[in-house]
């Protein structure tokens, strides 16, 4: 199920933000036992570059993925770390 969840979050994504960069890690193994979990829900971190993101402040670039996302954030999803940059910010990094 893990890397069916992992193309599922990527295509979503890549379908409504176009990202130049898109990195996920599943992080669930660390957090076996935890409530999430137990329920199906994976623990993931996102590193995703988007023009999309161009002036918009971090509480609305989340925002942006949590709607890409849907309803996955409430089964797929137990929990999503996010570093959601710009093209210039991932340039001056």
């Amino acid at each position: 199920m893990t890397n069916e969840t992992i193309d599922t979050i990527r295509h979503c994504l890549t379908t409504e933000l176009k990202p130049t960069l898109l990195e996920i890690i599943d992080n669930s193994a660390a957090h076996a036992g935890h409530a999430g979990a137990r329920k199906g829900g994976g623990h993931y971190n996102v590193t995703i570059v988007s023009a999309a993101f161009e002036n918009k402040t971090l509480v609305q670039r989340h925002q942006l993925i949590y709607a890409a996302l849907g309803d996955m954030m409430k089964e797929e999803i137990h929990a999503l770390g996010i570093n959601a940059l710009t093209p210039t910010e991932e340039n001056k990094g």
